[in-house]
Order: structure tokens, then C-alpha cells, then sequence
């Protein structure tokens, strides 16, 4: 087993949440209203359901669980001072790493998060942290995390060239293929909706440019001989744990 020590990633390490924004406390709103919009659809039903978040930071995420009703939910971060946020908000959340958490770890878990984009790690080491994932999942549990949409003809070199620590990125094509060698099933690849902010007007008429751009990209990308329908600068995942 890869140790998080081993990882390649050391400026923005991978069991760590890095896209808070400054006014730290000014971010449970925003990304409040990002992650319901996005994510809560592909949690489970089950109020009660056991899930745990990795790379919880300040714990965003756990915050929204929260706020939505659910009762069973742990966040792991491998930087204490960012749990630290989470914990005088009242949220469960605790100081791990999460290659270690995950193998050593005893109870299964109903649902599991990563609230860190998966570029932050190798080509191998995704494949041994999503086997430790499904190790760590009940069966028919959930997997939900996301990536760097390499599709998308504007932002997708510049993703993974723009920070140090991204080692790849994904299509809707290869994240569900990568899925499924690790023995998931009824993957859904979705888009990630940046603009959920519906009091400001300037997202409308940005939901109508992406719209725009969205049907060019894939006209150009059919001429190709390409199916891509998905160019979101990130897209997310969502599968279960299927029968080894």
C-alpha cells in the first residue's frame, strides 16, 4: 500500500482540500450552494447512511450533508489547522490521512466523497486509492468524486498545466474506464455547474455562453469522429461498488 508520505503530490497534497477560498468562514455559503446543486442528487436517500468525506478542509461538504439531514457523516483532512475550521462549527470532522484512514480503517461506509480532485494524484496512484475505496464500501455502496474535464477545448491543457501537482486529467470516456477496471459499477459521469449563484443575473447569461459553447464543441469534436458531450472545465462521478 502507498503511503500518503510516498505520494507524489507535496505542494498540494492530495488528502488535503485546496480550493477554499481566503475568507475561509465566507466559503460554507458559496460552496453550500455549489455542492447541493452538484453532488446531493447522487448521495444517498438514507438520512442515516454512513459516509465519509476525504479532504474535508474546512468542511464544506460535510457542512452541506449537514444542513440537508444527514447524521452519520465523517470528514478527514490531513491538515489539522483546516479541520480545526470544521470542528468549531461543530462539524465531525478530524485530522487523518487518507491512504492510512482508508486502509486501516474498520467499519464499512455507505458513501464515500473525495472532496479533492483526483489529478492530484499519478495515473497508479488513483487505481490504488479507488481499490481502497471499494474496500472500504459496503456493497452497492457509492463512490462520488471528480476530476479535470481534459475535454473541454479551453481549459483542459491549461488544467493540468497550471498547478505543479496535476498529474492528469479526465474525459467522460477514461473516468468511467478507469472506474470500472477498479471493479465499479453504474458509473455516471455528470457535468460540474459553476454557475448556481441564481441572485446574480450575470450567471444567466453565462449558463447561456456555456450553453454556446457546448453545442460548437460538439459539432467540432463529431468532425473528429469524437462523441465527447461533456466539456464542463471539471466533471464528476458517480458509481457503486459492484461484486469483485
Amino acid at each position: 500500500m502507498i503511503s500518503s508520505d510516498e505520494l507524489t503530490a507535496k505542494m498540494e497534497p492530495f488528502d488535503s482540500f485546496w480550493e477554499g477560498p481566503r475568507d475561509i468562514d465566507k466559503g460554507y455559503g458559496s460552496f453550500y450552494k455549489f455542492y447541493k446543486h452538484n453532488y446531493l442528487k447522487h448521495m444517498p436517500e438514507d438520512r442515516n447512511a454512513r459516509i465519509l468525506v476525504i479532504s474535508c478542509g474546512p468542511g464544506y461538504f460535510v457542512n452541506m450533508l449537514d444542513k440537508e439531514g444527514y447524521r452519520n457523516v465523517l470528514g478527514i483532512d490531513s491538515f489539522p489547522e483546516k479541520v480545526e475550521h470544521a470542528k468549531r462549527r461543530g462539524l465531525n470532522c478530524e485530522a487523518a490521512q487518507a491512504f492510512e484512514f482508508l486502509d486501516q480503517s474498520d467499519e464499512p461506509f455507505d458513501a464515500i466523497f473525495c472532496e479533492q480532485e483526483l489529478n492530484h494524484l499519478t495515473k497508479q496512484e488513483v487505481l490504488v486509492f479507488l481499490g481502497l475505496c471499494w474496500n472500504k464500501l459496503r456493497e452497492g455502496g457509492r463512490l462520488v468524486t471528480h476530476g479535470l474535464n481534459g475535454a473541454n477545448p479551453i481549459t483542459g491543457s491549461e488544467a493540468l498545466a497550471q498547478n505543479f501537482d496535476h498529474y492528469n486529467t479526465f474525459t467522460e470516456y477514461t473516468f468511467g474506464q478507469v472506474l470500472e477496471h477498479t471493479g465499479f459499477r453504474d458509473t455516471r459521469i455528470f457535468p460540474l455547474n459553476l454557475y448556481v449563484f441564481w441572485a446574480n443575473p450575470l450567471n444567466y447569461v453565462l449558463i447561456a455562453m456555456s450553453a454556446l459553447y457546448t453545442l460548437f464543441f460538439r459539432v467540432s469534436f463529431i468532425m473528429y469522429g469524437k462523441s465527447n458531450k461533456i466539456f464542463t472545465k471539471k466533471i464528476g462521478a458517480a458509481c457503486r461498488k459492484g461484486r469483485g
